[in-house]
């Protein structure tokens, strides 16, 4: 059995909008299968911080690094990092600085992000920060599959606004050493036959894919929140991939 003395370290990062409270269903799944696990919130999603709508990808990127640091991350105990939605892009960040600090990363409804991407190139300079936007707007962009009235209710209330920075820094990568990251792609609302699908057609949001050198793919029937329509699910596909050899 995987004790949690012996597991690695298990790093959640949520999307946009999300804090480290996003994750507390899967958490509690996490912890009862013994699996050592942390939710972090992104500067720039603490609604308590006066200067959140200044922080940058930089400033995203280093407090994962910086927390990493924290709970004992090294090369040679190095962490497992799961990223939803758009914490790809810190996160890829942080594999193309720090690659041999990661034993695996697992993409949940997301992937690893190609150089130069910018999230929203047109929102302009002086738009300080994206709110979450209507529901009816948030469903044509990405599936609510799962949520009932509650949750959504609770994701609207505790929605922080995305700030203007996130959305419009250019993704720097150059190391290519963070393709030979481990990688487990958990596919919830688009299958994982059509993303390798679109990533060998070049399709820009899922051309990085096919880049990677050791790529699993799960597949979770769900929305795009899956951690909140199936967290036991999601709990167990993390707790799989984090028990997978290198």
């Amino acid at each position: 059995m995987t004790t949690i003395s012996s597991s690695p370290i298990i790093i959640l990062v949520a999307g946009h909008w999300l804090g480290a409270w996003a994750w507390d269903e899967v958490l509690e799944h996490l912890a009862a299968v013994q699996m050592r696990a942390i939710a972090m919130t992104l500067p720039g999603l603490d609604a308590d911080d006066p200067a959140r709508a200044t922080r940058t990808l930089d400033d995203q990127a280093s407090a994962v690094l910086d927390l990493m640091a924290q709970e004992g991350v090294s090369e040679h105990e190095p962490a497992i990092l799961v990223a939803h939605s758009g914490a790809n892009a810190p996160v890829s960040l942080v594999l193309d600085r720090h690659p041999e600090l990661v034993q695996r990363v697992v993409w949940v409804d997301s992937g690893p992000v190609a150089p130069g991407s910018i999230f929203a190139p047109d929102i302009p300079d002086d738009v300080q920060e994206l709110p979450l936007p209507a529901l009816d707007v948030v469903a044509r962009q990405a599936s609510l599959e799962g949520l009932d009235t509650q949750v959504l209710e609770r994701f609207q209330a505790r929605a922080v606004p995305e700030p203007g920075p996130v959305l419009r820094q250019p993704v720097e990568l150059s190391n290519d050493a963070r393709r030979k990251v481990p990688t487990t792609m958990v596919c919830c609302s688009i299958p994982g036959a059509q993303v390798l699908e679109l990533a060998r057609a070049g399709h820009a949001m899922f051309a990085e894919v096919a880049n990677l050198e050791r790529l699993d793919v799960v597949d979770l029937p769900t929305g795009h929140w899956p951690m909140w329509s199936r967290p036991g699910d999601l709990a167990q596909a993390i707790k799989s991939a984090a028990s997978r050899s290198n």
